[in-house]
């Protein structure tokens, strides 16, 4: 235990030299001549302008079928070896990366680089773990579909597909993964992303400008919408999985519990859902609420004995998220760390100004109490590079939740307005598990009409609301200056779209019991 990380604030804000520059070519399309600098390198890292222009045809980042997610039948005494080499996957994608971002000289004199140095290779080391997740699972007598040794290759995305974003749609370039064509970021349901038109006059042919942001991979000017230029979408969730599950009829009660704003700074870059026992196996940093013991070797034994930041000592449930960070050309405590700086995490993190956690019922009925230890991850870390099945992202300012909620889109809020991110949680259990093989099977979202399919009992649902104080970025000839972002898997780029949130439950059984309550009568507990 111990590996959380308080941050140090006092000095460590000291300014750094901006990292990224941007050159524009004729059309619109958009060079990032120092991809993944860090913030204390020079701006063009000896580039000329030659070499720049050469480069106009490279790839901005790289695209691998999420392994992950296809197991969804592996036997319990195999998971924690296969969630240490799905770790190793994201390891292994994350390193590539870092070497596709650093070579753009050699890129730009030889235009098979990247396929025989980059991607061929990590084909190769890919296919080698998949084969030990294979092992792994019929090791223990389990059954290994074959055809997930077709998703060692990965693909490339360029620089133009990810800058531009039209129509408020994510571009993942419709590239084949796996044999499987990306949906190209269609929403699901057929829904289209409101936020849909390129503000601030910065529109080039449906190519957005972008500087890359301070640490080089994202954000791009694209990524950001003037709010009060975006038509209403009124509901909460449209076009995404998580709609608020209770309604006027069914179990309209509330449960609020009070567990601060990690005013402690309790922070790390592991995630012991996907990849326990693995040191920054999230590649990014998470702030924590609530337990205070979580980290990536914490059992649940140690879970349920932990301090905890809430109010209701009965809570002792650990909630967290991605820190947003406002890259203005400061460096925090990580600047040199793994999953911070080091892997383009970089800027100074931003402390919620509010973080509201509550538990709502359901449309048709009752909920029941959930099992202790239920792990729920909602959103996708990876949805720039998976594509949208799994999004689950709503931004807003304070005065227009009701009006506009973004996906893939950060909002530019006018004065004295606040950026808000809301998630609402799946709210569906299978009655049984308290996790899964990909993490996501053992939960689902209720139906349109509130209802759970497939025999699955209503729980609880946990909305989260994060508030912020954050100085408007603003759009000056399609660059963004100061823009904020959320931390992220390098390779997706500090995308909007790849915000996402995580839960475990360690309520007291009373305290359980006393929420299903609540909510079940009606009532407003906190």
């Amino acid at each position: 235990m111990g590996r959380n990380t308080r941050k140090r604030r006092s000095s460590m804000a000291n300014k750094a030299i901006a990292a990224s520059a941007a050159l524009a070519l004729g059309g619109g399309g958009l060079i990032w001549a120092n991809f993944y600098a860090s913030a204390h390198e020079s701006n063009n890292n000896g580039w000329s302008q030659n070499q720049t222009k050469a480069a106009a045809a490279q790839v901005a980042t790289i695209s691998c079928p999420d392994v992950g997610q296809k197991l969804t039948n592996v036997p319990q005494s195999a998971r924690q070896g296969v969630a240490t080499e799905l770790a190793n996957l994201d390891k292994q994608i994350t390193e590539a990366y870092a070497r596709l971002a650093s070579t753009r000289q050699a890129q730009a004199g030889d235009s098979g680089f990247v396929q025989n140095a980059i991607v061929g290779p990590l084909k190769e080391k890919r296919a080698a773990t998949i084969d030990r997740i294979r092992i792994d699972i019929q090791r223990v007598g389990g059954q290994f579909n074959t055809s997930l040794s077709q998703l060692a290759a990965c693909t490339t995305q360029n620089a133009q597909t990810n800058a531009g974003e039209t129509g408020g749609q994510q571009q993942n370039g419709g590239q084949q993964q796996g044999g499987q064509q990306q949906n190209g970021g269609q929403q699901q349901g057929g829904q289209q992303q409101n936020g849909g038109q390129q503000q601030g006059g910065q529109q080039n042919g449906g190519q957005q400008q972008g500087n890359g942001g301070q640490g080089g991979n994202g954000p791009v000017a694209a990524d950001f919408v003037d709010i009060t230029k975006v038509q209403g979408n009124a509901q909460l969730g449209v076009g995404q999985n998580g709609l608020p599950a209770n309604g006027n009829s069914g179990s309209k009660g509330t449960f609020t519990t009070k567990c601060g704003t990690n005013g402690n700074d309790n922070h790390n870059t592991d995630n012991v859902i996907v990849a326990p026992g693995v040191a920054n196996g999230a590649h990014h940093l998470h702030d924590y609420v609530g337990n205070q013991s979580n980290d990536a070797f914490a059992s649940d034994q140690e879970l349920a004995a932990a301090q905890t930041t809430c109010q209701n000592q009965g809570d002792k449930s650990s909630y967290f998220w991605p820190v947003l960070r406002l890259q203005d050309g400061s460096q925090d405590f990580d600047q040199n760390n793994d999953g911070g700086g080091k892997e383009g995490n970089v800027g100074k993190i931003l402390q919620p100004a509010q973080a509201q956690l509550k538990f709502v019922g359901n449309k048709t009925g009752n909920v029941v109490a959930m099992p202790t230890a239920l792990r729920i991850i909602t959103g996708d870390a990876k949805a720039f590079v998976n594509g949208n099945a799994n999004a689950n992202v709503n931004w807003s300012c304070t005065g227009f939740e009701n009006k506009v909620q973004l996906h893939d889109k950060y909002p530019i809020c006018p004065q004295g307005s606040q950026v808000v991110r809301t998630t609402n949680f799946q709210s569906c259990w299978d009655g049984q598990n308290i996790d899964s093989a990909n993490h996501r099977t053992h939960v689902a979202f209720a139906q349109a009409n509130g209802a759970c399919a497939n025999g699955f009992k209503a729980i609880p649902q946990l909305q989260v609301r994060l508030v912020y104080n954050v100085p408007a970025p603003k759009l000056q000839n399609g660059t963004v200056v100061n823009p904020y972002a959320v931390d992220t898997f390098p390779e997706n780029l500090h995308k909007p779209i790849t915000d996402h949130n995580d839960f475990i439950n360690f309520f007291s059984t009373n305290t359980m019991n006393q929420m299903v309550n609540c909510i079940n009568t009606g009532k407003k507990c906190q």
